[in-house]
């Protein structure tokens, strides 16, 4: 009989020119072929924890404060209320052995009273399901950001009484950029705190017009648009020099920044105009990248070889988008890479998000 999970393996990779085959192996567009890997994952005859930063839930209870949804057509929707059985299943299928659980922020819009009970519902509920399998799932608090004030005491409340791992953001405060100076105090206490700051992009609404039609731009373009810009932001406005402790991890690779990311060193020199001359950065731009963290949610072994040139191995995290089929196997183009030693693999699976997420051996 053929599953639900078993159909949207095989639709999606359709749509991305990946075929399964029969002999257990994985064979890409670019005629790569693959083992696909099991738990426990071992690198050179050593044992891998593999550690997803990108993964998706809903908690029902603090959905139900905002409202009842617009309902949804995307494959793995239906799974973002998680399952503990499921989910776990889906997780050994992927050979993951742990997520850390984010909610997309859709909160941002609302005021201060309702925003902050959904975030302290949602914290609350985050909490007690990582406590009930700490060796599976970890989790990113969500925040109140467009109250600053109240966002930095969730944040170590979170950190310091929930054991959450930082928190999960958007990219940007129903349009405010993350660089402006009202944000700062949050920045501070995460850099206090030594908590990372995951940016989950959540869509452009300006440019939902030129993103209209075929293709699902919105999301394809607008969200690597978003996240881009958040981290041009960022290292622009010097933000990161205020904040050079700051833990950042972008979704999707970073969006499109690493793809071009040497324009951004010419820009001033191009149209000094167009620059503050007030703020004096430390470093190159493309320098900051260095500093930042990015999820390996690129797709192929050349995507990701391109990333690693551009941002260094130790700036690489695994990251899926489960329950979303963006990519099923999200191990497996890392241990197709080439260019990758195994100890560059090991650092890309686990071992950097153990060292920045805190967490023990």
């Amino acid at each position: 009989m053929t599953t639900r999970r078993d159909f949207l393996r095989g639709s999606a990779a359709a749509a991305t020119g990946i075929v399964f085959c029969s002999c257990g192996l994985l064979q890409s567009a670019h005629g790569q072929q693959t083992s696909r890997q099991k738990l426990p994952v071992s690198l050179g005859g050593k044992r891998v924890r593999t550690i997803d930063v990108h993964a998706h839930c809903v908690i029902p209870e603090a959905s139900k404060l905002l409202g009842p949804a617009p309902p949804s057509l995307v494959r793995g929707a239906d799974e973002v209320v998680i399952d503990i059985n499921k989910r776990l299943a889906a997780m050994d299928a992927q050979a993951v052995d742990m997520e850390v659980l984010s909610v997309n922020p859709n909160w941002y819009s609302r005021d201060r009273e309702l925003a902050g009970q959904v975030v302290k519902v949602q914290n609350e509920k985050l909490a007690e399901l990582c406590a009930s399998k700490p060796d599976r799932f970890a989790a990113f608090a969500s925040l109140t950001l467009q109250a600053p004030d109240l966002a930095v005491q969730e944040l170590e409340t979170a950190v310091k009484k929930q054991g959450l791992k930082g928190a999960a953001i958007g990219g940007n405060v129903a349009g405010e950029a993350f660089s402006d100076p009202k944000f700062h105090p949050v920045w501070a206490k995460a850099e206090e705190l030594g908590a990372s700051l995951f940016i989950h992009p959540q869509g452009v609404p300006e440019l939902n017009k030129q993103v209209a039609g075929n293709g699902w731009l919105s999301n394809a373009i607008a969200y690597p648009v978003e996240t881009t810009i958040a981290l041009s932001h960022l290292i622009f406005e010097g933000t990161f020099d205020k904040f050079p402790g700051l833990k950042v991890i972008a979704a999707h690779g970073g969006g499109f920044l690493p793809s071009y990311a040497d324009r951004s060193d010419h820009a001033c020199l191009v149209n000094p105009g167009g620059c503050n001359p007030d703020i004096k950065l430390k470093k190159q731009p493309t320098e900051y990248l260095k500093q930042i963290y990015f999820d390996s949610l690129v797709f192929t072994p050349e995507a990701l070889r391109h990333l690693v040139a551009q941002v260094g191995v130790s700036q690489v995290v695994l990251g899926s988008d489960y329950p979303f089929p963006w990519q099923l196997q999200p191990v497996d183009h890392i241990f197709a890479s080439t260019s990758l030693s195994d100890d560059d693999k090991a650092y890309i699976l686990g071992r950097t998000a153990e060292k920045i997420l805190n967490f023990g051996s």
